[in-house]
């Protein structure tokens, strides 16, 4: 079982910062509505860039955190908690514009691994 919670953590962790540090200014098939970027995706929303700043800040922080739980477990599941609150919200922007199945299917994975996390 450790190794599965290291795993999630993995995935989880390095996945967020693959979309908020790598990606965030690339277009995906995930991006809410027409969005070509993470920023233009928050506006679809209705979310200002003040939101966009904060958000990033938050998820980029607790994914690095995510990280140090490696050696440090005791905050996994605080950290894991938090994500996931996170990926809720984001599920619910995603229904809030009506977006397709496949757009909400990450924050939904994330969820399903930020659970699994605090499982374990």
């Amino acid at each position: 079982m450790e190794y599965l919670l290291i795993a999630l953590k993995l995935v989880v962790a390095l996945g967020i910062l693959n979309v908020w540090v790598l990606r965030r200014d690339k277009r995906t098939a995930y991006r809410g509505q027409a969005a070509q970027t993470l920023r233009e995706e928050f506006a679809v929303y209705g979310l200002s860039s003040f939101v966009y700043g904060l958000v990033g800040v938050c998820k980029v922080g607790l994914a690095l955190a995510l990280l140090v739980s490696l050696w440090l477990p005791g905050i996994g599941h605080l950290v894991a908690y938090a994500l996931g609150a996170l990926m809720v919200v984001a599920f619910v922007m995603h229904l809030k514009v009506k977006d397709t199945a496949i757009k909400s299917a990450p924050s939904l994975a994330v969820l399903a691994m930020c659970v699994g996390i605090v499982l374990l």
